[in-house]
């Protein structure tokens, strides 16, 4: 029964989606986060994404969006990443298994591309976010229901044979869209939603806790940090935080407690130590690959491993660190474009945050931004210790930030008159701007 409303579900979209792309880019959205053909039993292995993602690329072409490309910081180091893995490739050391991720990546990369482009107004920018929000924050409802059920003697983990099936990578994952779910409460104007969507973030930190993911805790707890820096109402934050992490810890049976408490004796644990020797590899591999690194992945190879470092390769497991999965599989080269990524997507954000008493800057852009800036913050801590750099949800955040930078900013009504975007003007015009605010007239400055 579940198949059949699944596929009639993604047909109707597919149909709208040759009128409306941007409806078949949401669909895909929807499958890359949530991978809902994966509880299904009929459909199961069947390449939907790929039937998806065809419809709305050809859509996307057929209604004339692709003329209207528009290029950007972000967008151009994507494209220049997305090259680069590919000349990576063509100088892999073992080119089959490195092409299997490098064709994942580069699949990802697209759809993030067609995320930056086609999030070009309020309505579909915030539609991807609720569809990555609930995508996510579904599986987190459903896992805080589990620790309470459990008593916290199980891990809660991700759906079964997705990116996000281990606990590690499923707790980081929810900790990056928590900042996310508190922009969407941010904007919604009905008290009802308010409530659920901070219901919803509730249910999630409970999730993380559940995971019994020190990664993932570190990440809630960069959280909590960077949001509390960030706050005005640090007193109200601290309480509220308080409320919901200290009974839920208690809570916890005390395993977690003691597997908490390991993270600061991390150098003696055969785990933490697994991943050190398997950085080590990896920097190795750049080393003496230091432009193009040794292949996607190509470092959990046994015999590639024991080429650079015999005894650690016995010892190590996956890299665990998107930092080092992309040096060992790209070189420096390719880490340098993949850290600027991240860097520029950062700055980006906190220009539109730090404009947000410029009149031309709509309150939810500024909002999103600085929320998308925690997010990002997140993500960066928990990746340190997961190979999740093929994961779709933060490169959408990423992709949404270069939506944002693009996006013309709506006319704002200052005492019934029309104020445009003054990006660029210099000194004497924004003197005059402020003057304007101040006028029953409008200024004679051209803005």
């Amino acid at each position: 029964m579940r198949d059949i409303i699944l596929l009639t579900f993604v047909g109707i979209c597919l149909t709208a989606a040759i009128r409306h792309p941007y409806i078949g880019l949401i669909t895909w959205a929807w499958f890359t986060l949530m991978t809902p053909h994966q509880a299904a039993f009929g459909v199961f292995g069947v390449p939907l994404n790929l039937l998806i993602a065809s419809v709305t690329l050809l859509a996307y072409v057929i209604s004339g969006e692709a003329s209207r490309f528009k290029a950007d910081p972000i967008t151009v180091l994507l494209i220049v990443f997305a090259g680069w893995l590919t000349i990576s490739q063509a100088f892999s050391l073992d080119p089959q298994n490195s092409g299997l991720y490098y064709g994942r990546f580069i699949k990802t990369l697209v759809f993030i591309l067609l995320c930056a482009q086609m999030a070009s107004g309020k309505l579909r920018f915030n539609a991807l976010v609720w569809t990555s929000v609930l995508s996510i924050g579904f599986f987190a409802a459903k896992g805080a229901v589990f620790t309470f059920v459990t008593l916290g003697a199980y891990r809660v983990q991700g759906l079964p044979m997705t990116v996000l099936e281990d606990n590690n990578h499923f707790g980081i994952a929810v900790a990056t869209m928590l900042p996310l779910m508190l922009y969407l409460r941010s904007q919604a104007a009905k008290p009802w939603l308010r409530m659920a969507l901070l219901g919803l973030f509730c249910l999630s930190v409970i999730a993380i806790i559940g995971t019994q993911s020190r990664g993932a805790f570190l990440s809630l707890v960069g959280f909590c940090g960077f949001f509390w820096f960030r706050s005005k109402h640090k007193i109200a934050i601290v309480a509220g935080l308080s409320l919901l992490l200290i009974p839920t810890i208690m809570f916890m049976p005390s395993k977690w407690t003691d597997r908490m408490a390991t993270i600061g004796e991390a150098t003696q644990d055969a785990s933490f130590m697994g991943r050190v020797d398997a950085w080590v590899i990896n920097y190795k591999l750049a080393e003496q690959n230091p432009m193009t690194g040794a292949g996607l992945r190509n470092s959990y190879q046994e015999d590639i491993a024991k080429a650079v470092d015999r005894e650690r390769a016995e010892r190590a497991k996956a890299a665990h660190s998107i930092y080092f999965e992309i040096l060992g599989g790209a070189g420096f080269v390719g880490l340098i474009i993949y850290l600027s990524l991240f860097a520029t997507a950062y700055l980006s954000a906190w220009r539109i945050a730090a404009a947000r008493d410029n009149p031309a800057v709509a309150p939810w852009k500024a909002s999103f931004a600085r929320y998308a800036q925690m997010s990002l913050v997140v993500f960066a801590i928990g990746g340190a210790s997961t190979s999740m750099e093929m994961w779709d949800g933060y490169l959408i955040v990423i992709a949404l930030i270069a939506a944002l930078a693009k996006l013309t900013p709506a006319e704002v009504r200052v005492r019934g008159y029309a104020l445009k975007s003054v990006r660029g003007v210099n000194w004497r015009r924004k003197m005059r701007l402020k003057g304007l605010l101040g006028d029953d007239k409008p200024a004679e400055s051209g803005v």
